[in-house]
């Protein structure tokens, strides 16, 4: 594929096809983080969690099985090649997990929804998208780096695996393979009966979905000439570097993140199509709108200052257990749940 199309666009179509496997698993099997969080806290229901689980089980078996066999080196990656703030992890985390309560969804689910011709999605995504951008590369680009400085990772990556390795002697490859096993396992053995079959499956689609980004973006990386970085799926910057590309594509290259965004919106579209029907929605509620827009910017600054969003730190690095992974994961959760309480009770207060 390289040879026929490039290295720029061989990236754009493997985070293209993970996105569009995604998209599915968003649209007919229901995956998405806000879901999940809602249905513990007020339905009892832990069907959605299970499935994330299984997600991440998969996730973990085809990494580490994947760098075991010689198809990707792990510790290229950007989750375990660099030490992130626990600070700016805890912040961010909380941060992004109150705006995606006020916003509706994060930003996987914003395209999922988008998929699904839901307009206010479109709005949610590109101020989110922007709010990134200037975080990173803007007028707020100097923030992160002050405050929550980063660091490569010298000599040990920065993984529960590999921290293991060199404290013990154990391989980070069992270690890895056998922490994804029992997440596996025990998915399926909680999932709930009637829909474990569904949820297992595309459980395991999200977590293959994964795991091709890092294998794909390795191979282009070690069998190109251009200098890629191996990534997998996250859905903050991405949208953001998707609008600008948009804009200035002739001075830009195709990225990874803007076929990953691309691949979900069409992969949901696709979806919509099967279950219920493709249909625009629009918001009209100018108070629900402003709500929203406040989230996104929220979930915006969050993803920057925790160096991913519910995606790309509560799945994809976590998938390779990164150090700061499960800090950023559980800060979601909190400020999801922090965010549901104060939208519920203002709700009920009206």
């Amino acid at each position: 594929m390289l040879d026929l199309v490039g290295e720029p666009l061989t990236v754009l179509l493997i985070g293209a096809a993970g996105g569009l496997a995604l998209g599915l698993a968003a649209r007919l099997g229901r995956l998405c983080t806000l879901g999940m969080i809602e249905d513990v806290h007020y339905g009892q229901d832990y069907g959605r969690m299970w499935m994330w689980v299984t997600a991440l089980g998969t996730a973990m078996l085809v990494n580490f099985a994947a760098e075991a066999l010689g198809f990707v080196d792990l510790s290229a990656t950007l989750y375990l090649g660099h030490r992130y703030s626990l600070l700016g992890a805890i912040v961010g985390g909380l941060l992004f997990g109150y705006g995606m309560a006020q916003a509706g969804n994060c930003g996987y689910g914003v395209l999922a929804r988008l998929g699904g011709g839901d307009i206010r999605a479109l709005m949610i995504a590109i101020v989110m998208g922007v709010t990134a951008s200037a975080a990173i590369f803007g007028v707020l680009g100097s923030l992160r780096p002050a405050l929550f400085p980063l660091e490569a990772a010298v000599g040990t990556p920065a993984g529960f695996a590999h921290q293991i390795e060199s404290l013990t002697g154990l391989s980070h490859t069992a270690v890895g393979l056998a922490v994804g096993a029992l997440a596996l396992v025990l998915s399926i053995r909680f999932q709930t009966p009637g829909k474990r079959a569904l949820r297992v499956f595309w459980g395991c689609v999200a977590g293959a979905a994964v795991s091709s980004g890092f294998i794909g973006t390795w191979h282009v990386a070690t069998n190109g000439f251009e200098a890629w970085p191996v990534s997998s799926h996250s859905f903050t910057a991405p949208i953001g570097e998707t609008i600008h590309y948009a804009m200035f594509s002739s001075g830009l290259a195709p990225k990874f993140g803007m076929g990953s965004v691309l691949g979900v919106v069409a992969g949901s579209m696709i979806g919509s199509f099967l279950q219920d029907g493709f249909r625009w929605e629009a918001c009209d509620d100018p108070r629900e709108l402003r709500r929203q827009m406040g989230g996104a910017v929220a979930m915006g600054l969050g993803a920057v200052l925790a160096a991913g969003c519910s995606v790309g730190q509560g799945m994809t690095a976590l998938s390779l257990l990164s150090l700061t992974a499960p800090v950023v994961a559980a800060s979601i959760w909190v400020g999801a749940w922090l965010g549901l309480r104060h939208l519920i009770g203002r709700l009920e207060a009206v």
